[in-house]
């Protein structure tokens, strides 16, 4: 649990859920190497791996992955 507690968030400004369309509710954080993101309306979870078998299959709208420094 201590883990969860200390990992680093970040909410993306003007994105929506692509399960529940909510704006705002998108959230990004790493877990084990793997960036997540996370919709705080509804859970749902989308991982780093299963964005190029969605981008394959015409799903999602994903403009670019911003990284700051």
């Amino acid at each position: 649990m201590i883990m969860e507690a200390t990992r680093k968030k970040r909410f993306i400004a003007g994105a929506s859920c692509p399960e529940c369309q909510a704006m705002d509710s998108i959230m990004l954080f790493a877990e084990n190497g793997v960036e997540v993101m996370e919709c705080v309306e509804c859970g749902h979870q989308q991982r780093q791996a299963d964005a190029p078998a969605q981008k394959q299959a015409g799903a999602g709208q994903i403009i670019g992955v911003f990284t700051p420094e």
